[in-house]
């Protein structure tokens, strides 16, 4: 069986749920090898093992930390080099993407991003996508050279399937242009306790219905009896009620939890186009002829400042 190429998004060792989802796709269409770079890179081995990768490839430079990402597309590059994959699957965020993109420059192979599904076909992997603000689902194959494709997170399901992991180094050259932007400064950004935005299983959004940045409040304490990211439409941003960073849109971040609520959002495209792929969407909103209920899954037409808190302490209920 063909290998697979997956590129290991880790903290120091520890592999960030997205990999694993990109483990569970590469089983479907080969055997998973992982390509896990930078500081801690050999801790990763264990959790990867435990979900399907037959090798882990390693290899630890400063460069990765020190520089922005033509390090790690040298690396991968020379992991193509050594293994002739049937694939190369890389998270979908937007470090993810522009790796992707340049490897595929690189290698002169055709890229998919944003797939949020995978199979095998008969000429190569096959990715399904959602295209013009997720109105319709294509199948997509790459038609020459390695398929390197980018997969949006909570596309696939994190499953075990112990394999034997086992770790080897790789041999990488880094080229003149690896060094050719450096990271200067690094502020750590302040936890809030709650998911990352973009692979949070179940968001909680407030839109230009919430009516002021103080009203938030009501949005995080349902986000956080639900273990819940927290989202904003780019109304409320643009308004200085939360924090741009917490966009969801086209023109923010694009999510795919298994559970999307919407609270006073009124589902314009622009909005749509960053959510639409969740699997379950709830709104709320006092606005019966709101274009987000064309799209939900359930719809709530109430006052968000009556419905929400009503939510949350049933849920808080339930808990308890």
């Amino acid at each position: 069986m063909a290998e697979v190429l997956v590129y290991v998004d880790h903290v120091d060792g520890a592999v960030r749920k997205p990999t694993l989802e990109l483990l569970t796709l590469a089983r479907r269409i080969g055997e998973p090898v992982a390509v896990a770079l930078g500081a801690g890179a050999a801790d990763t081995a264990a959790a990867l093992a435990e979900h399907g990768a037959v090798r882990v490839l390693t290899h630890d430079a400063s460069e990765y930390a020190d520089y922005l990402v033509v390090p790690k597309v040298d690396a991968l590059q020379a992991a193509v080099a050594e293994v002739s994959p049937a694939a190369v699957l890389v998270p979908s965020s937007a470090e993810g993407k522009e790796i992707a993109a340049r490897l595929a420059l690189r290698i002169g192979s055709g890229i998919i991003t944003d797939a949020v599904d995978l199979e095998a076909g008969d000429e190569g992997p096959v990715a399904t996508q959602s295209v013009f603000a997720a109105s319709f689902s294509t199948k997509t194959r790459v038609i020459k050279g390695t398929p390197v494709i980018t997969v949006k997170p909570n596309s696939a399901a994190v499953e075990a399937a112990p394999a034997a992991g086992a770790v080897e180094a790789l041999t990488v050259s880094f080229g003149a242009l690896a060094t050719g932007t450096k990271v200067t400064a690094r502020t750590p950004r302040e936890s809030t306790g709650r998911p990352e935005l973009t692979e949070a299983a179940i968001v909680v959004s407030g839109g230009r219905g919430v009516n002021g940045a103080e009203n938030f409040a009501l949005i995080e304490s349902l986000a956080d009896s639900l273990g819940a990211a927290v989202g904003a439409s780019r109304a409320a941003v643009d308004a200085g009620w939360y924090p741009h960073t917490n966009q969801v849109g086209q023109t923010g971040k694009s999510v795919s939890p298994q559970l999307y609520i919407a609270s006073g959002i009124s589902g314009a495209i622009q909005h749509r186009a960053g959510m639409q792929t969740s699997k379950t969407i709830v709104a709320i909103n006092k606005d019966a002829e709101a274009p987000i209920f064309d799209l939900v899954d359930y719809g709530v037409v109430g006052d968000l400042f009556d419905v929400v808190p009503a939510l949350t302490e049933e849920i808080n209920t339930r808990k308890g």
